[in-house]
């Protein structure tokens, strides 16, 4: 609360257009240019951090909240140029913008900028305009000054406030000056305090472990510890063999292995690779449907607790209600991000387990960072909204670097809607004995006759494998390639098996009529009823018991899996014979019993043999 306080105190100060555009630009008041820590950047400019009165701290404490303020002040110089050039540019109506007020927007707008940002501060002109009757100056009188975060930041301190020991390869000790009061008078309320940091199996014990971060919250002290790692960035240009992934909502992911022959020709082969997450998907849906309903049901709540006289003391089974309604609230809204989470980085770390696997040196992924979920149905515009494609996207960039693995970005403009082989339109249909128009299957005057998301994952390859010297980082060092011209792709040729060269087989087709086939004379009917002989005797009988019934036939099985059969077997029931029960080796890399991922296959052909080089970490 000490280091946010200070901050909000610069932040407020300077939240203005002019002390704005002077941290924008980079240049301090001597002419220098302004350096890359925050905390040095405010005090070239003479914007430090003061201390509350009667409150004393350290030189090492005001540079972390100079630096808290330094960052919310450069991410608000982003932000004020990004409403400056949608106030520069704005039109008659700002919701449906023709092609040339949309080639003036980005011909002004800060590079990396997305349609989300672009649509969520479009909304918050429109509301400005609609409760002032005018266009706002600028971002400061659109929007009040930011909130710092309850962290502090112990990268801007040096060894005289925190000092980060490695104990061993599993254990990290993390000292720190912090007060011990809220309000610390004087130097002797600050004392040196030891969190133990435990780190996970992932973490090798020859990197760097950086300065962290700590956050204070719910009663504990949670530690961000960075770590890092000697890395080179792989090349991009060069690559051979590809691997081109195409999204869906489904299936998550479907990807081809491409390869570029000598000619500059695409050859793909015929075997696609999916991770299908179709049951993870309905049930992040009933979550969203059910979270959307508790807050239907809190705001209900809520209005009619704000809704009571002022004279009429408050009702307590209301306010109870309310409680539990927002912590169950709460505690939906941590399922659904935590399983899209381990969704994400499953489906990564299948994908770079099968880029690994069969050689490829660079992964090819659409852009669909300008996908909006609008124009279509309810139910899919939900999904759409709630995907997970950035956080997949986070998670395969940062597992394929660890494995030496490109990823490229390709235009995703045309991926689906365009044969592979031939460039010409395809038509959709539903399956391929059906030619009523559908989304799941692609044909083609060609002879293509193709799963959707495969035809769109061959195209991808064959883009990022043809156009791959057009590859090109931007600052943060992601690849993209912007412009891209198709190239058709042919498909490999299959390997001849033994049984597809086997000679001449005879003709089975039925000429004369089925000879009478005689039973063997030692296979004999079963009985209806056993004899006396073999009926065992009642189990546990007590003595003196003779002349009661047998005990019958022994039962096949003394502990049968499901629901025990209480009908006749001449009645056919609901009840499944074989439950649906999937093993790990089935599910490939998935991490849900209902994801469905194509296993893993080596160079060799051998499937579900994964080395310890590529498993989880």
């Amino acid at each position: 609360d000490l280091v946010r306080g200070m901050a909000d105190e610069v932040i407020a100060a300077h939240w203005s257009d002019g002390d704005l555009a002077v941290l924008a630009g980079g240049v301090g008041a001597d002419g220098r240019r302004l350096p890359a820590s925050g905390w040095m950047a405010l005090r070239r400019l003479g914007w430090g951090a003061v201390s509350p009165a009667g409150v004393v701290v350290s030189d090492r404490v005001r540079r972390i909240a100079e630096e808290e303020a330094a960052r919310a002040l450069r991410l608000g110089c982003h932000r004020r140029a990004v409403v400056a050039a949608l106030l520069a540019t704005w039109p008659a109506d700002p919701f449906a913008r023709t092609e040339g007020e949309w080639s003036a927007l980005r011909a002004v707008l800060p590079e990396g900028c997305d349609n989300a940002t672009i649509r969520n501060r479009t909304r918050q002109i429109a509301g400005y305009i609609g409760r002032h009757a005018r266009l706002p100056a600028g971002l400061c009188e659109l929007e009040g000054p930011p909130a710092v975060a309850r962290q502090v930041s112990l990268a801007a301190a040096d060894r005289q406030q925190v000092v980060v020991d490695r104990v061993d390869g599993r254990m990290v000790r993390v000292w720190s000056q912090l007060p011990v009061c809220a309000a610390p008078a004087s130097y002797r309320d600050w004392v040196w305090h030891a969190f133990d940091v435990v780190l996970p199996a992932i973490v090798p014990a020859w990197v760097k472990v950086c300065t962290p971060t700590l956050r204070p919250g719910d009663g504990k002290v949670r530690v961000d510890l960075p770590w890092q790692t000697p890395h080179t960035p792989p090349p991009l240009d060069g690559h051979t063999r590809a691997l081109g992934v195409d999204w869906g909502v489904n299936t998550l992911l479907t990807a081809t292995v491409a390869d570029l022959d000598r000619d500059g020709c695409v050859v793909v082969r015929g075997r696609p690779l999916r991770f299908d997450a179709t049951g993870v998907s309905a049930k992040l849906v009933r979550l969203r449907r059910h979270r959307e309903h508790l807050k239907t049901k809190a705001d209900h709540v809520t209005w009619l607790r704000d809704g009571r006289p002022a004279d009429v003391p408050a009702d307590p089974a209301l306010t109870g209600k309310l409680v539990r309604l927002e912590a169950e609230h709460t505690a939906v809204c941590a399922r659904i991000r935590h399983l899209n989470k381990a969704l994400a980085w499953s489906a990564a770390r299948w994908l770079v387990d099968h880029a690994t696997a069969v050689g490829a040196t660079v992964i090819y992924v659409e852009n669909l960072a300008t996908l909006e979920a609008g124009g279509r149905s309810r139910s899919l515009n939900r999904r759409l909204s709630g995907a997970v494609r950035g956080a997949v996207f986070t998670a395969i960039a940062h597992l394929a670097a660890k494995a030496g693995i490109a990823v490229v970005t390709v235009p995703a403009r045309g991926t689906s809607s365009g044969c592979p082989r031939c460039g010409r339109a395809v038509k959709h249909v539903k399956t391929p004995e059906r030619s009523a128009a559908g989304y799941r299957w692609a044909t083609c005057s060609c002879g293509l006759s193709m799963d959707r998301d495969h035809a769109a994952s061959q195209r991808i390859a064959a883009r990022g494998l043809a156009n791959q010297t057009k590859t090109l980082r931007d600052r943060n060092g992601n690849a993209a390639i912007r412009t891209a011209t198709d190239t058709p792709v042919r498909h490999r040729a299959r390997r001849p098996t033994r049984a597809a060269t086997v000679g001449p087989q005879r003709d089975r087709r039925k000429t004369l009529p089925t000879p009478k086939q005689t039973r063997p004379a030692t296979v004999k009917a079963s009985r209806l009823l056993p004899l006396r002989r073999q009926v065992p005797a009642p189990a546990g009988s007590p003595p003196g018991s003779a002349g009661k019934r047998p005990a019958g036939r022994t039962p096949q099985e003394t502990n049968p899996p499901g629901p025990v059969r209480q009908v006749p077997h001449t009645i056919s029931t609901t009840t499944q014979r074989h439950p649906h029960r999937v093993r790990g080796a089935v599910l490939g890399r998935g991490f849900h019993r209902h994801v469905h991922a194509t296993p893993i296959t080596d160079r060799d052909a051998r499937t579900g043999e994964t080395s310890a080089s590529l498993r989880i970490t």
